[in-house]
């Protein structure tokens, strides 16, 4: 069995002060994917993550300090690593990585989000056309693929708290879930729900503000998609809400490789 976590630190410093190192001993996941790390890996304070001599880490950060980054701890040493996805903008921002094993890869992928207005909106529809068309030739050389990460996107009214009055925000547009229900379509699968159907108000991300989290008016953004490939080696999929180091929560899913 090979347990898979995907977590938005949103910055691994701040994470790690909360008890993140300890979480992750607890979790004892096999591999571990972040986003948002906002540090580059000399930043990293060695012994804040000293208990974690289990694992490889790899990191991948934007060119811009306290920006973005992607990074994935690996138990099992990968026989290749790949930096990037070959686009200069999305690489430049530190938003994907994949480590190959034998039998299967793993993508840690932060999405861009379109939250302060157009210009980064239409990054973020630049973005998904790109990785789409890159996950899709992927697949031909890789088929086993699992792609961790922060999408950004709501895909459902059931993985979004209030979906009438989100119907205009960024994250829950008909465009972008339009772009989810062709991701989940062309033979990938929604881990958690394969797992879990339609159990509602499962969200993995709150505002800070309102008290949302307190309240669970959150959003279901982060994602662990299985190539369809690997369907019937899928055997649990969770959402983590009561761990509390970033406004994301951590997602695992558990396949039989």
């Amino acid at each position: 069995m090979k347990k898979i976590l995907s977590y938005n630190v949103n910055g691994i410093r701040a994470a790690l002060r909360k008890g993140l190192a300890d979480y992750l001993l607890e979790e004892d996941a096999d591999v571990v994917c972040f986003q948002e790390l906002k540090a580059m890996e000399d930043q990293i304070d060695p012994e804040s993550i000293s208990a974690l001599t289990h694992y490889h880490k790899f990191y991948f950060s934007a060119e811009k300090k306290g920006y973005s980054g992607v990074g994935i701890y690996s138990k099992e040493q990968p026989v290749n690593i790949v930096e990037g996805c070959g686009h200069e903008l999305f690489d430049k921002e530190g938003r994907v990585l994949r480590l190959d094993f034998e039998d299967y890869s793993v993508i840690s992928a932060y999405f861009p989000s379109g939250t302060t207005g157009d210009i980064r909106q239409d990054v973020k529809y630049d973005f998904l056309d790109y990785f789409f068309e890159y996950t899709q030739k992927l697949r031909n050389e890789i088929p086993n693929l699992i792609v961790c990460g922060d999408y950004n996107i709501c895909n459902k009214p059931i993985d979004i708290h209030n979906p009438v009055s989100n119907k205009n925000s960024s994250g829950f547009l008909p465009e972008e879930r339009e772009w989810m229900d062709k991701w989940f379509e062309n033979n990938m699968i929604d881990s958690f729900r394969a797992i879990h159907g339609d159990k509602p108000d499962q969200y993995t991300w709150w505002s800070f503000r309102a008290n949302a989290r307190a309240n669970n008016k959150g959003w279901r953004i982060d994602y662990i998609s299985v190539a369809n490939t690997l369907k019937d080696k899928l055997v649990g999929a969770e959402i983590r809400p009561s761990a509390v180091h970033s406004d994301h929560c951590p997602i695992y899913a558990v396949l039989d490789l």
